[in-house]
């Protein structure tokens, strides 16, 4: 794991960023897909900025929502994608999670 690579959980299912779980893309995406929505949602991050920084609720609101609607494609948001009926535990801190003892083994010795 390096600075740009975020621990991922064994499953593939989550990413470990400051101790909580995010979900990951759907691998089943196909890859131009996927590319395409990554895009999509670099465009709608970047314009939840520039309207910010325009003081314009309503150009962030719908920036947001594209945000969101990206997130959702992607499989990051929503039902999840996985189908063994495990829970979701995005955004959970990874030591209230099945996955503590994983990362108690794993992020001891980088810290």
């Amino acid at each position: 794991m390096t600075a740009s690579t975020p621990l991922t959980t064994p499953d593939g299912r989550y990413i470990v960023v400051r101790g909580r779980l995010w979900r990951c893309t759907n691998p089943a995406l196909p890859e131009p897909e996927r590319q395409a929505w990554v895009e999509r949602l670099m465009r709608a991050r970047r314009a939840v900025a520039q309207a910010k920084r325009g003081s314009d609720p309503q150009a962030e609101r719908e920036a947001r929502d594209g945000v969101d609607e990206a997130k959702r494609a992607l499989g990051e948001r929503g039902p999840v994608w996985w189908t063994d009926g495990a829970p979701d535990f995005t955004r959970r801190k990874v030591e209230n999670t099945p996955y503590a003892a994983w990362y108690r083994d794993v992020a001891a010795p980088n810290e």
